[in-house]
């Protein structure tokens, strides 16, 4: 799907939508088991997963094309509430920033939420406008080991430390007003497309 439909109004107002962003090469089991933890601990309606173009700070070797990391990860995501989307190939976007800029734009009856990984937050920092994502959107960080220790050290969640929520509270912030941030401990899952790719073995493949 290169695109998602229009924002009617007489859609239901505040729709709860969680975004996972990413270059999705390829997505795996561990991308739907924190979609199904966002949906449930944040309350939320439905959980879009942004299939980049190219990720900025990835190698464009290796990188397979767009059109077939969609198809891939719709096969994986396999649930109602999971919508894979290429839509930044359509807003013309590179960076998440200006992503969640257009997103807000685009469709003014959502409430948005970024999710993302624990390792993640701590590459954060050399992301375009990095700060302005935190003041765009809600942002949700899911534990994976083992960052969980160093990540909250680092620059990202000192920067925005004050507005941190616990996590009992999880199903507020994506009403919150942003900055808000939650760190959520979940169980684990051991998938990685690293691992997957060094296996040697296209996950592509069936898909020519």
């Amino acid at each position: 799907m290169r695109s998602l439909p229009p924002n009617p109004r007489g859609d239901r107002l505040r729709l709860r939508v969680g975004l996972l962003g990413g270059s999705f090469n390829p997505a795996h089991a561990g991308h739907r088991h924190i979609s199904l933890c966002a949906l449930r601990a944040l309350k939320l309606d439905e959980i879009w997963w942004l299939v980049s173009p190219q990720n900025p700070l990835k190698p464009v070797h290796g990188m397979a094309p767009q059109d077939l990391r969609l198809e891939a990860a719709a096969k994986v995501a396999a649930h109602p509430s999971i919508r894979v989307t290429g839509i930044e190939s359509v807003l013309g976007t590179r960076f998440t920033a200006d992503t969640l800029t257009a997103l807000r734009q685009h469709f003014p009856f959502r409430r948005f939420v970024w999710l993302m990984g624990a390792d993640n937050l701590s590459q954060m920092p050399r992301w375009n406008h990095w700060q302005r994502i935190f003041e765009s959107v809600p942002v949700a960080v899911f534990d994976r080991s083992p960052y969980s220790h160093s990540v909250l050290a680092g620059l990202a969640a000192r920067r925005f430390e004050q507005a941190r929520r616990p996590a009992r509270r999880a199903g507020q912030v994506v009403e919150a007003t942003p900055p808000a941030w939650v760190f959520l401990h979940q169980q684990r899952h051991p998938a990685s497309a690293t691992a997957i790719r060094r296996q040697g073995l296209s996950p592509f493949a069936e898909l020519h």
